[in-house]
């Protein structure tokens, strides 16, 4: 699949890839038990970049509080927590924001939620360097919550003036087809451009586990057959690898 070493976020989304004072927070998925098909979907991800000085106390509040928002009725699905891997030399972020709706208008009232609004202001931007947002609509996707343990690649596309986007979007397309790994995708057009960087084609590739991405890597000779088809079209690429992890611990009532 397209993994480029070259090179999101607005500031109600989120996503990070850090140091490994960062990677010991607990990062939080959420609504993991749901599946369900849906013919139109809108992804939401935000890629963040938490400042290294930052203390983990707040990295966790940071985490915590995003993940709160699954209980608000337009999310379908909320995983948020640190990157396994940014492959980007660029825009090195640490973490990431995944969501998904029903439809634009859902997200929108995510965005404009007083408690989205709330954990944005309070545990986001105060410790954030960067932050990069991307939404798409997909088509098709058989099961909406990426089980704990999947691993996922994210990859943003920034197209040189004049490219064909219809051709580099029919490549994407048929990434599944070269590697069988891959077990969900997702792909579309940016609709929200003032958030994106000037990235406007995502993708989103579902594996069952950080193996069966490391193996499509070891597939050069495909890799690069892949990235030869599009390489004189686009201008620059942000890659990142995410495990959804585990829910967290069920809270015990108490008497």
């Amino acid at each position: 699949m397209l993994c480029f070493r070259t090179p999101l976020l607005h500031p109600f989304s989120l996503t990070f890839s850090a140091s490994r004072q960062l990677r010991k927070v607990q990062a939080r998925p959420f609504r993991s038990s749901i599946k369900m098909t849906s013919a139109k979907t809108v992804e939401h991800i935000v890629l963040f970049k938490v400042k290294e000085e930052t203390e983990a106390s707040k990295v966790s509040e940071l985490v915590n509080g995003l993940g709160s928002l699954v209980s608000l009725d337009t999310v379908l699905h909320l995983s948020v927590g640190p990157l396994l891997r940014n492959r980007s030399s660029s825009l090195t972020f640490t973490h990431m924001l995944h969501t998904r709706y029903k439809s634009k208008e859902d997200l929108q009232a995510y965005s404009a939620h007083p408690s989205h609004v709330t954990v944005v202001k309070e545990n986001v931007l105060p410790i954030i360097d960067d932050i990069m947002a991307v939404d798409w609509v997909a088509d098709g996707l058989s099961n909406l919550v990426p089980p704990p343990g999947s691993a996922l690649r994210v990859s943003f596309l920034k197209l040189k003036e004049g490219a064909a986007g219809d051709e580099v979007l029919g490549v994407v397309r048929g990434i599944p087809e070269n590697f069988k790994q891959i077990s969900e995708f997702s792909f579309g057009e940016n609709f929200s451009p003032g958030r994106a960087k000037g990235f406007s084609i995502a993708s989103l590739a579902v594996f069952a586990g950080p193996t069966e991405l490391e193996a499509v890597d070891s597939n050069q000779e495909l890799v690069n057959y892949q990235k030869d088809k599009v390489r004189d079209q686009i201008d620059s690429v942000v890659v990142v690898d995410y495990v959804v992890p585990p829910p967290p611990p069920a809270q015990s009532a108490s008497l």
